[in-house]
C-alpha cells in the first residue's frame, strides 16, 4: 500500500478549484467538485501533455492541447483523441486535511 500524504487543507481548495502537487518523480491535481475531492495524474494520455489548465466539466476534466476528456473519478477516456485512462489516486479527508495516496512512477 502506498504512503497517504497531506497536501492540504480543505478550505485551501474551495469548490469548483484544483491543487497541483509535484511529488518526486510525479505530478498530481487535486480537485473539488461541489464539495467533493478527487486526485488524478497531471498528464494526458493522448500526448503526455499536462491537464492542469483543462476545463472540469460536471466530472471530467478536458485536455487543453486536443480536447481529449476524462472521467476524474475513474480516468476513464470519455473524448477521443485519447484512447488510454488517466491514472487516479484515493483521496482522504481526515481533521480538515486534505491526504493523498503518493503515486507510484510509470
Amino acid at each position: 500500500m502506498s504512503k497517504m500524504v497531506s497536501v492540504a487543507r480543505v478550505e485551501d481548495i474551495p469548490s469548483g478549484s484544483r491543487l497541483h502537487h509535484d511529488f518526486e518523480e510525479e505530478s498530481v491535481i487535486v480537485l473539488n467538485v461541489d464539495g467533493e475531492f478527487f486526485c488524478i495524474a497531471d498528464l494526458c494520455t493522448h500526448d503526455g501533455g499536462p491537464l492542469e489548465d483543462g476545463d472540469v466539466l460536471d466530472y471530467q476534466i478536458e485536455c487543453p492541447r486536443h480536447g481529449a476528456r476524462f472521467d476524474i473519478r475513474t480516468g476513464a477516456v470519455t473524448r477521443l483523441p485519447a484512447t488510454d485512462p488517466i491514472p487516479t489516486y484515493p483521496v482522504k479527508i481526515e481533521d480538515g486535511l486534505i491526504y493523498i495516496e503518493e503515486p507510484e512512477p510509470w
